[in-house]
């Protein structure tokens, strides 16, 4: 059995192992010098690593076709370390597999990233990897049969090592299972323990004595806690937020020296409306992330590692929200993106959040471009206020911006800048701040008009404008006065007289903490961080009642939760066609509220379309004039997927 032993190929899986791990860390770690370091700072760490690629690899030697196996697994983790060396040359936040959930929608932003060569050179490296994959299938040789027993010792040996290794890792805090900063846990565990913890660490693990009782004592605590005996006011205001992307105020960065404040806007709501550092769970990216923590007022943190639920919990499941909460008070709710419908499920996920309507970038009428091809914010103004008025009563809008996102430019975009940055000897970085800064000025330029506008509205408005995240631009701690990439700020606004309340957040706490300045107190989870927050139980019972709702038996609700998924409507406006005629051997559609999304749709059929204007739509390369009734309009977004079908055909004459 020695004999055997010594002569399996085990021991060339092992070297392989160790060559993929150091190709793998060099990307990961960001060059040799990185790497070098990450193997000197804990070799047993570099070691599990290398075993968990070599449990991967070690099952092939129980196959003929060894040399399949083995190549398959090895460009799956070569591509894996590639991709991940890739996606850190863009924003902070590493590879993970919830990528891997996002790659339908994430496709469509390829463009604002790469350049046209780059995405061809992708494509043909795909192709490659398939035609060594069937080469080696076909054409390679076979292995001598192996002793099952014999295979089954050395892969048993394998599993129960690295199961062994990772335990004492844990146990002697080489490793952790809690990510509090993915790219800092990439950078010291490596990326094959991290990566693989992406995919089995999911969801809020049942937290210790969990029980009916524990969550009842939880509720009683909340009412006995209360500082309110009052019922929600009668006078309620229309509550905004408005999540700002990759915003924040260049005055942290310590080098940065401008030509002019590139926020004059936010800094004026500053000086007169509550305001604070806002703590975020992502940084560079992960805007959804955010999003959740506000929407919800839960904590990422509690989920598995670089989770978003609204990739995982949320495709089936409702959860309590700012939104439901507020519709038991009489609000209208609303969404409110000016990018794709469908990136991170939002057209899907938000019914589970109980919003009555969503605008995205499909359904908006005189959207504007940057140059690196996101929609600029300015088109939201029109969009909230269109929200505000499509309804009776009170409304809540959430509302999240697009315009700030990277990647941002090496090259110089601006000739003639509004602001122009100085204060860095790096030209392609000064680059990109430069043109970051700009699009915040132009950001910013939004704040006021949507101020002014609300300012003259007859309905009492609070908006709370906040920063989803700081931009990926390689800043680092040392940067920054507040030496915390974790943190951006929020700014609250109204029409009205509000007391200015200044105080540092958690994005978990900011909807709560907003409600309760506005007297309005409901929802468990709203009360809960209303009156809990100086409790030293305060995160533990968070955690309980997190589980419960999302994954327990819902004891809080008395064992089966109230929210039931929105009849959500896409759009405020109603698209419609209201006349069809011909001209020559062309036809067209008249109606309102047409968008360049728009499509005629024939009996169910989408046909291409051109967009003409707001009432104008061309059919191209169809000749016969169909029946009115025939005809409905179509709201499809750039990849194909129909977001919505006008309700009614045109009636026939």
């Amino acid at each position: 059995m020695y004999k055997q032993i010594w002569r399996s190929p085990v021991w060339k899986l092992i070297v392989l192992a160790v060559v993929l791990n150091l190709y793998i860390e060099l990307l990961n770690q960001k060059g040799v010098s990185g790497c070098i370091g990450f193997i000197r700072r804990d070799l047993a760490v570099f070691g599990i690593n290398t075993l968990i690629i070599l449990a991967s690899l070690i099952p092939g030697v129980l196959f003929r076709r060894r040399l399949f196996y083995c190549t398959l697994l090895s460009l799956l983790w070569a591509v894996g370390g590639t991709i991940n060396g890739a996606v850190l040359a863009y924003r902070i936040t590493p590879f993970t597999t919830y990528d891997l959930d996002l790659l339908k929608t994430g496709l469509g932003v390829l463009p604002n990233y790469f350049t046209t060569w780059q995405i061809y050179a992708m494509g043909f490296g795909i192709l490659a990897i398939f035609a060594i994959l069937i080469i080696v299938f076909v054409k390679g040789p076979k292995a001598p049969s192996q002793n099952l027993l014999i295979g089954g010792v050395i892969v048993a040996t394998c599993w129960i090592s690295l199961a062994f290794g990772v335990q004492t890792g844990l146990k002697t805090d080489k490793l952790s299972a809690v990510f509090n900063n993915l790219g800092h846990a990439y950078e010291h565990y490596g990326f094959a323990y991290c990566f693989c913890n992406t995919w089995l660490n999911r969801g809020v693990t049942m937290p210790p004595n969990y029980t009916q009782e524990r969550m009842e004592g939880i509720l009683a605590k909340l009412q006995e806690d209360k500082e309110w005996t009052e019922e929600t006011p009668a006078e309620l205001p229309n509550i905004i937020f408005v999540q700002l992307e990759s915003f924040m105020d260049p005055q942290y960065i310590k080098w940065m020296e401008y030509s002019e404040d590139p926020l004059p806007n936010w800094r004026h709501i500053k000086r007169r409306g509550s305001d604070g550092f806002l703590t975020v769970p992502v940084v560079g990216a992960g805007t959804a992330n955010t999003e959740f923590e506000v929407m919800t007022g839960m904590r990422i943190r509690f989920f598995g590692p670089g989770e978003y639920p609204f990739e995982t919990v949320l495709k089936d499941k409702t959860t309590e929200s700012i939104a439901y909460n507020l519709k038991e008070a009489g609000y209208t709710t609303h969404a409110i993106h000016n990018h794709r419908g469908v990136f991170y499920g939002r057209n899907q996920i938000y019914k589970n959040l109980g919003y009555d309507d969503f605008t995205s970038l499909e359904y908006m009428l005189h959207v504007t471009k940057t140059p690196k091809n996101w929609a600029r914010d300015q088109v939201l103004t029109e969009e909230i206020m269109a929200a505000l008025q499509a309804s009776e009563g009170r409304d809540y809008i959430y509302t999240v911006s697009v315009q700030g996102h990277g990647k941002y430019p090496t090259k110089q975009v601006y000739t003639d800048p509004v602001i122009t940055v100085s204060g860095l000897e790096d030209q392609e970085r000064l680059y990109q701040f430069e043109y970051y800064v700009n699009q915040l000025y132009e950001m910013d330029q939004f704040i006021g008009e949507l101020t002014d506008a609300l300012s003259a509205y007859e309905e009492p408005t609070v908006v709370v404008f906040y920063g989803d995240h700081l931009p990926n631009l390689g800043i680092s701690e040392s940067e920054l006065t507040n030496h915390n990439l974790f943190q951006t700020e929020y700014v609250v606004w109204s029409n009205f007289r509000m007391k200015q309340k200044d105080q540092d957040l958690y994005a978990w706490q900011l909807s709560a903490e907003i409600l309760k300045q506005l007297n309005i107190h409901v929802g468990t989870i709203t009360q809960f961080h209303q009156t809990q927050a100086e409790k030293t139980s305060y995160i533990s019972n968070l955690k309980a009642l997190q589980y419960d709702m999302l994954y327990g038996k819902q004891y809080v609700y008395g064992g089966e939760s109230p929210f039931v998924p929105s009849d959500m409507k896409m759009g405020v406006r109603q698209i419609r066609a209201t006349d069809v005629f011909c001209t020559g051997d062309r036809w067209y559609v008249r109606g309102e509220n047409f968008t360049p999304y728009s499509k005629i749709t024939v009996d169910g059929a989408v046909i291409e379309t051109e967009y003409i204007s707001e009432t104008l739509l061309e059919a191209i390369d169809v000749k016969e004039l169909p029946q009115a009734s025939q005809i409905q309009i179509s709201q499809v977004e750039k990849y194909g997927e129909v977001l919505s079908v006008s309700p009614e055909t045109l009636p026939e004459e």
